[in-house]
């Protein structure tokens, strides 16, 4: 998680709550398995929000939880398609600032069109493989471990 970007204490926290077998963990219990500050927590939750890898949920005694679970996952690569589409749309608008046909303007154009294609494959290959985030691990007829859906 960390050679995607992620600092550190913010792939320590997404690892922790990948880890659990709820997939679900409050701030104290956060603070207690990682033996970080409370501010540590929140500031790792704050930006792991913002990404769309956790969400908040309360429980039955109205404290906020940290979940993740199978469809974060996709959720998080819907949200990143939108990012690049909006640097796309960034893109083009500069296009028209600069004044189409400058070298600076190409670049931007050359850019957008990248992104967009990127953007679009990302939301094609997330939408079918969303399956994969349900089905369960088995073993296949030649002995290997594949996916399973039961």
């Amino acid at each position: 998680m960390m050679a995607s970007g992620m600092t550190t204490m913010t792939a320590r926290v997404m690892a922790c709550l990948t880890l659990t077998d709820s997939g679900s963990l409050s701030a104290s219990e956060l603070v207690q398995r990682l033996q970080v500050s409370p501010a540590s927590i929140s500031k790792a939750i704050a930006f792991l929000e913002s990404q769309g890898f956790v969400r908040r949920e309360r429980d039955e005694r109205r404290r906020e939880r940290y979940l993740v679970d199978d469809d974060i996952w996709f959720e998080s690569m819907m949200a990143s398609a939108r990012s690049t589409a909006q640097i796309v749309e960034t893109a083009r608008q500069g296009v028209g600032v600069l004044g189409p046909g400058t070298p600076a303007a190409t670049r931007l154009e050359n850019v957008a069109r990248f992104l967009d294609f990127v953007s679009e494959a990302i939301t094609r290959a997330a939408e079918q493989a969303r399956e994969i985030l349900y089905t369960k691990p088995g073993t296949t007829s030649d002995g290997t471990t594949g996916p399973r859906s039961d």
